[in-house]
């Protein structure tokens, strides 16, 4: 009899026994399916449901206009997926900064390393972000782009696609500023073209007026002998010798001195002239040397100065004595050399 009792009783426990493990594993599955439904289902749901050109063709205009969330620190796991989800549908991907999926899963994972939604979301998701990021770097929006391959890194540091992504943001790079300097460049070369014609019209401007001076002086020139005989024609009787027409010869240059083309205009590659009025003595000597007009002001008068004063003159005679007289010239100075 006791021995029945004591079978019965250990059939009783097993039975119990059994019914608490049904229930506890009844109890996980649970738990596991309703985690399925509520956090990785929509997330599958939403990567699936943009394509690899969605997401790199149409523009983020809903993430810019998209507010994040007031506290990312303190969410809690279901909610940064839950955002994270959200952001994937809205194509936020890899911005804007700070409220994108791939912050939310990698916050994700910062709390929980080995969580399976994070990781195979960032998993499926890196070849979008990839394209989203090379596109940056086609519209050369380098600072975001450089930002997102940041991002990428800290989702596959060993991806290969990262390499490809870096090489053509530094070639883009690169290119945007070869086409810079060019840019400045030609800018800096049609200004110099442009002060180079005017340089060249204000000197032909200057050529034909002081052109016309001279036409003025040359006409004038003999009318003043006729006065100054007339004048002496009427002591012409007493005073004979002095009815002769004095002859006046200009002084003539015979040794002259290019002058020295100042550096900072050389490294400038400034061009221009500078008109200097000087004194030749009756000894051929110029004296009181004097810039009276330059283009441009102040660059290259002291080294027209200079070299003027260098010049010697056979001195202008009336009737054969040397006397001063006053000239003006103008230096011009070139790339090609002063003169």
């Amino acid at each position: 009899m006791d021995t029945r009792m004591s079978i019965s009783n250990r059939r009783r426990a097993r039975g119990a026994a059994s019914s608490s493990l049904i229930f506890s594993g009844l109890i996980v599955i649970v738990i596991i399916a309703a985690g399925w439904f509520l956090v990785y289902r929509p997330h599958m749901e939403a990567t699936e449901g943009s394509s690899p050109a969605q997401t790199v063709v149409k523009k983020q205009a809903a993430a810019k206009t998209t507010p994040p969330p007031a506290n990312v620190s303190a969410m809690s796991t279901d909610e940064l997926l839950s955002e994270a989800g959200k952001a994937v549908r809205e194509e936020r991907l890899l911005s804007p900064q700070g409220n994108n999926a791939f912050e939310f899963y990698l916050k994700v994972l910062e709390r929980q390393p080995d969580n399976q939604v994070a990781k195979e979301a960032l998993r499926e998701t890196f070849p979008f972000g990839a394209n989203a990021a090379e596109q940056d770097i086609n519209n050369r929006n380098f600072d975001e782009a450089q930002r997102e391959i940041d991002l990428l890194a800290k989702a596959d540091p060993d991806n290969y696609t990262l390499t490809i992504l870096r090489s053509k943001l530094d070639a883009q790079r690169k290119t945007a500023t070869k086409e810079q300097q060019q840019a400045q460049a030609d800018l800096l070369a049609k200004q110099q073209a442009s002060q180079r014609q005017q340089q060249a019209a204000e000197a032909a401007r200057k050529q034909q007026e002081e052109a016309a001076a001279q036409a003025a002086a040359d006409k004038a020139a003999p009318e003043q002998p006729k006065q100054q005989t007339a004048q002496a024609e009427k002591p012409a009787q007493s005073q004979p010798q002095q009815t002769a027409q004095p002859r006046i010869q200009d002084a003539v240059l015979v040794s002259s001195v290019n002058p020295r083309y100042p550096s900072t205009a050389l490294r400038r590659r400034q061009e221009g002239w500078v008109d200097v009025q000087f004194t030749v003595d009756d000894s051929g000597n110029v004296t009181d040397a004097t810039v009276v007009d330059a283009q441009p002001k102040h660059v290259f008068d002291r080294a027209a100065v200079t070299a003027v004063e260098r010049w010697k003159y056979r001195p202008a005679l009336n009737n054969g004595k040397p006397f001063p007289v006053t000239m003006r010239r103008r230096l011009n100075f070139t790339l090609g050399g002063a003169q």
